[in-house]
């Protein structure tokens, strides 16, 4: 079937479903009361082979629901495990969503359409099952915001509000969020069962793996090394790319840890205000384990325990070797995208240290590192006024004004004119970038029922480096009611 399909002929083939009965949960959706569409993703839509015209928003959340049938899909609740604050929690597995199916594109690509919220299952423990329209709509921008910065992430086809209410921070307002994305298998699943001792289903999820989506490796001398390999490398640019653009994840637990590199179950993350290397997004993590300086190490010691779950499969100095190559991965991958933010083209072995100077600069004085590279994108030497409005960021000009007389001898070594320099730093360094509290005004109106400011975000959100004069407020300095805003695991 060629691209622009409807709703109901979409082609499902669900593979996990197909895998022994004991790795999953089926599990019907239970829908919500008085449910209806809030936000719609054409770009997904495409993704599917859907046209986003033929799409009825009530068709749409009857088939989300369960109240009409959806022909071909297999709900299902995963099993998984994971370390959860460096603690090895044994009863994890999908406790508020379920796998609807699987959807084949024309291209022969598989995505997976997960319902978040969907009601209790089997890997519920104590909670209801359900999500609240505040985590929901924090998910939907940030899928949508990291996107837009060309950061790997899920995203969600569509996002649905209901007038059912739950106890979290008081009763709030229930929804549901269809998550879409190739691979929702995490570094949980490969531990479950490593530590329950089901070595041979191990093999079978690995063979799984490698067949679905590492398929150009199933060939290789060890295969399983080689597909570790992949999972490791894509995951140290991965970390690098949140370094370069302030991202605090928040829950680095490893059931939060995508096989395919991906920025995977949002929760109480950040995009920094101002550069702070130990800025703490979730206020649950007392140790402070998932600071922002500590996110690449925490990387380091998730990929060490898949690893171990790994053990049955590939020898263990293998892995080690692998886990050494971690670091240099990541620092050449952060390097390059701080170079690339700099506008830095020619390779020079100093840049590192120009590089570690200027975010040394901005830790010390509290800089919005993210206005101040879009500020610097504009930047010419000698130039009074892009100068001045560059050290107005600063608390301590003099510090800056240093940094950028070497900034600018460094320049001389570019082949590239100011112009062509300014609009390649224009492309990686974005206007807007989503603040919390620019997710939590729109969660305010959408608690109202107002869903016209989320609406007006998701332009923003995509196209992150486009003026948007009409939200030009959002360019500016975050107000200062933001820095009460008070994130923890149920965000």
């Amino acid at each position: 079937m060629s691209a622009g399909r409807t709703l109901n002929q979409l082609s499902f083939d669900n593979s996990y479903a197909r895998l022994p009965k004991h790795w999953f949960q089926p599990m019907p959706v239970q829908p919500l009361k008085h449910s209806h569409l809030i936000a719609f993703s054409p770009v997904v839509a495409r993704w599917l082979d859907l046209d986003p015209c033929r799409i009825s928003p009530e068709d749409l959340v009857r088939r989300c629901m369960g109240e009409i049938e959806w022909s071909g899909i297999a709900p299902l609740a995963m099993k998984y495990t994971g370390h959860q604050f460096g603690v090895y929690n044994p009863d994890l597995g999908d406790g508020r969503g379920v796998l609807l199916g699987e959807v084949v594109n024309a291209q022969g690509q598989r995505y997976d359409l997960h319902l978040k919220g969907a009601g209790k299952t089997a890997y519920s423990r104590f909670g209801d099952g359900r999500a609240v329209l505040r985590s929901s709509i924090r998910e939907y921008l940030a899928g949508e915001a990291m996107a837009g910065l060309g950061i790997p992430t899920t995203r969600a086809l569509c996002l649905l509000g209901s007038e059912e209410f739950t106890q979290r921070n008081g009763m709030e307002p229930c929804a549901m969020l269809l998550r879409v994305t190739p691979c929702h298998i995490r570094f949980g699943h490969f531990e479950h069962f490593f530590y329950s001792g089901q070595h041979d289903d191990l093999r079978r999820l690995a063979d799984y793996c490698l067949e679905r989506y590492f398929p150009e490796l199933q060939s290789a001398e060890q295969p399983y090394l080689a597909m570790y390999r992949e999972v490791l490398e894509r995951t140290a640019r991965l970390v690098a790319a949140w370094q370069a653009y302030g991202f605090v994840h928040g829950v680095l637990n490893t059931d939060n840890m995508s096989l395919i590199g991906e920025t995977f179950d949002y929760g109480p993350y950040t995009f920094l205000d101002r550069y702070e290397p130990d800025h703490v997004a979730n206020k649950n993590d007392h140790q402070a384990r998932y600071a922002f300086h500590k996110q690449p190490s925490i990387v380091l010691w998730n990929m060490a325990a898949l690893a171990q779950a790994m053990l049955p499969l590939v020898e263990r100095s293998l892995l080690e070797a692998e886990l050494d190559r971690f670091d240099g991965l990541y620092q050449a991958e952060r390097l390059e995208r701080m170079r690339a933010r700099l506008g830095l083209q020619v390779v020079d072995g100093d840049d590192r240290l120009l590089i570690d100077r200027l975010e040394a600069i901005w830790a010390e004085q509290g800089i919005d590192h993210n206005r101040f590279l879009r500020t610097l994108s504009e930047w010419q030497a000698g130039d009074a006024e892009s100068t001045a409005a560059l050290l107005g960021l600063c608390t301590q000009p003099d510090s800056v004004a240093s940094w950028l007389q070497d900034y600018a001898g460094r320049m001389q070594k570019e082949a590239a004119s100011a112009p062509i320099r300014q609009q390649q730093m224009r492309s990686v360094n974005p206007r807007f970038i989503l603040r919390n509290y620019m997710a939590e005004e729109v969660i305010r109106e959408a608690h109202q029922g107002d869903y016209r400011p989320l609406q007006a975000l998701l332009p923003l959100l995509r196209h992150p480096g486009d003026e948007h004069a009409e939200l030009a407020r959002y360019a500016g300095p975050r107000p200062d009611w933001a820095e009460s805003i008070y994130l923890t695991c149920s965000s």
